[in-house]
């Protein structure tokens, strides 16, 4: 049944006329709107798997297309690494309303630091342009793990520091689904410190607040409140920082921060060293 709608669609001999390199793929629906795009290391094969697509909860999604699309298009790339680099701007481009993945990089987040005097701010923030005197770090891909870890490193700060009041944060920049926070009375060195935390080279400043909390009573009694910041923060850094340092690393990547359009297509480069030049 599944394959009859297939042939119906698009044809009986349709995939005899897919070369089996690699490319991109293209679904529209009855009035041409681009539903899908999607990148095969063989089309043939790739487009293939649509006829035959089944009931499991993991085909659910190839059902589906075949199902509203009405046309099939597709171009061929002359590697598979080219062909994930255009299936990533192609959707970047053009939004396809079925694809979910990289086709909204706007939302990737950055962490800001400022410092003023004996004040230091940070900010989160997927609107760089708005807060032009931070030194931002990122983009970041994942917008749970960072929002978490900053939230979390300003509770953590709240030990240490003094909140500067939030009508003077506003005051340095805002935007939709932004934040500043700041601090007066923090260690000199822990802007410089943090810094290098958001840039994936060290975590030295979570280790130095660790031994500060120490001897801190209040951060003593919630002490698994302050465990839970701690390993958000712990995670950002491995997962993000980190892994963003090492992108940039490997591919001799320059521009810092990443511009948001540029974090999926460095992360390809990154993991499939033939992409690199």
């Amino acid at each position: 049944m599944r394959v009859r709608l297939f042939d119906e669609k698009f044809g009986a001999q349709f995939l005899a006329g897919v070369p089996s390199r690699p490319g991109v793929y293209r679904f529209y629906d009855p009035v041409g709107c681009l539903l899908y795009v999607g990148k095969a290391k063989d089309l043939r094969r790739r487009l293939g798997q649509y006829r035959v697509a089944g009931r499991k909860k993991r085909e659910r999604k190839r059902r589906a297309l075949v199902k509203a699309a009405a046309r099939v298009a597709w171009d061929v790339c002359e590697s598979e690494v080219v062909a994930a680099l255009t299936e990533i701007r192609l959707i970047q481009t053009l939004r396809p309303r079925r694809n979910v993945a990289s086709a909204f990089p706007f939302l990737y987040p950055f962490v800001g630091i400022l410092t003023q005097g004996h004040e230091t701010y940070f900010c989160l923030t997927t609107s760089p342009a708005a807060f032009p005197i931070f030194d931002l770090h990122g983009a970041f891909r994942s917008r749970e793990v960072t929002r978490e870890a900053f939230f979390s490193l300003m509770r953590l700060l709240r030990f240490v520091g003094h909140p500067v009041p939030r009508h003077r944060c506003r005051q340095l920049g805002t935007a939709a689904h932004s934040h500043v926070r700041g601090f007066r009375r923090l260690p000199v060195d822990a802007a410089e410190m943090w810094t290098r935390l958001l840039q994936g080279a060290s975590r030295e400043a979570l280790e130095a607040l660790a031994l500060r909390l120490l001897e801190h009573a209040a951060a003593r009694a919630q002490r698994a409140e302050v465990q839970e910041d701690f390993r958000a923060i712990a995670r950002f850094f491995e997962e993000e920082a980190r892994e963003l340092a090492r992108a940039r690393a490997a591919t001799g990547y320059a521009t810092y921060p990443v511009p948001q359009e540029e974090r999926d297509p460095l992360f390809i480069q990154y993991r499939q060293p033939s992409a690199r030049v």
